[in-house]
């Protein structure tokens, strides 16, 4: 089971950046996760195995949009109009139970490595 996250890197305020998660299998759900210095683990956005249905935080809804390559077993985060608190470790996470929209960070099983974004003002 291996999740490689790749994408990041250090933009302006409004900027755009692309990540993406390679999955070395099909999960039942994968999501983005980020984490800010000294704060915990939050979720960002959350797609299901056919790629059907995206759910978002609040924070990012209507900026960010999940998708997924099924074919491919790749996750991707489209991130618009970014801003200085996007910053943050992001991390793909994946799922193999049915959960109800799953945003808990102990749902997910299986993490990847962090990829860094940071936002300049």
């Amino acid at each position: 089971v291996q999740l490689q996250a790749s994408g990041g890197g250090l933009v302006q305020v409004g900027d755009s950046l692309r990540l993406s998660c390679e999955a070395s299998s099909g999960y039942v759900t994968m999501a983005w996760f980020r984490q800010a210095p000294g704060k915990g683990r939050e979720f960002v956005a959350g797609i299901n195995r056919n790629g059907g249905h995206a759910y978002y935080d609040n924070s990012v809804k209507g900026r960010f949009t999940v998708s997924k390559d099924s074919a491919k077993n790749t996750l991707h985060l489209q991130m618009d109009v970014l801003r200085p608190e996007d910053t943050a470790v992001y991390y793909c996470a994946a799922a193999d139970r049915r959960y109800n929209y799953p945003r808990l960070v102990d749902r997910f099983a299986y993490w990847g490595r962090g990829t860094q974004v940071t936002v300049s003002s």
